[in-house]
């Protein structure tokens, strides 16, 4: 599989999906499918998307069914709300579909929301669950779940909620998969089994039993998920 995840669209100092430009042309991708269902409005979201990889001579499609999927080569799922995304790629049959191609080797490219839907579940999305999927279930294309725009504590805040690490460590008390806390700015290529942090900044892992640490980009990632 080959896959791009990309933790957010937009980074502060950058435009959209500029930071992850470079990443995106070494794909060489000519033809993208684009899933839009993360957001409401379908068409808008595709034309948003459609005008700024038109800047990097790729063309869009909007996939509303499986029959899209055939005749792109790669796919790109957008961010938004990551419930009503995987409801939707189950209410129209097309996980399953995306899950195939992309295991016969059609790229894959994730932000945020697609990003969170590439790990075996939905457990570490950040999104309030507005609608409710059949299933946190999700791609599975990778072993580890995956946390879009980890935010770091702020020591200053007067703010008394849980913190992202907090959360993310509650999650590790009922769940066994590791976790990668994915900041804005930063992208997992998986490329032939290996999964490299790319992208401006460090990732933080979460492991069971274990206290969280960072890894740098540039780093294939994988022996620290063991």
């Amino acid at each position: 599989m080959r896959l791009l995840l990309i933790s957010s669209s937009v980074v502060h100092g950058y435009g959209y999906l500029d930071h992850a430009e470079p990443e995106i042309r070494a794909l060489g991708v000519r033809r993208a499918g684009f899933v839009p269902f993360a957001l409401a409005d379908h068409d808008a979201y595709t034309a948003k998307v459609r005008d700024r990889l038109a800047a990097m001579e790729i063309g869009v499609r909007q996939i509303d069914d499986a029959r899209d999927v055939s005749g792109v080569d790669a796919i790109f799922v957008g961010g938004g709300n990551t419930f009503r995304l995987l409801k939707t790629l189950y209410d129209r049959d097309l996980l399953g579909v995306i899950r195939d191609r992309v295991r016969e080797g059609l790229p894959y490219i994730g932000s945020s929301a697609g990003t969170n839907i590439a790990a075996p579940t939905i457990r570490t999305t950040n999104d309030m669950p507005i609608v409710q999927p059949p299933s946190f279930d999700a791609l599975g294309f990778v072993s580890f779940q995956i946390n879009p725009h980890y935010l770091d504590p702020d020591p200053a805040s007067t703010h008394h909620g849980e913190t992202r690490e907090e959360r993310l460590l509650q999650y590790l008390e009922e769940n066994e998969a590791p976790v990668v806390g994915l900041r804005e700015g930063s992208v997992l290529r998986v490329d032939g089994g290996v999964t490299i942090l790319a992208g401006l900044k460090p990732a933080r892992i979460f492991k069971r039993g274990a206290a969280p640490f960072e890894i740098e980009p540039g780093c294939v990632i994988d022996p620290f998920l063991r």
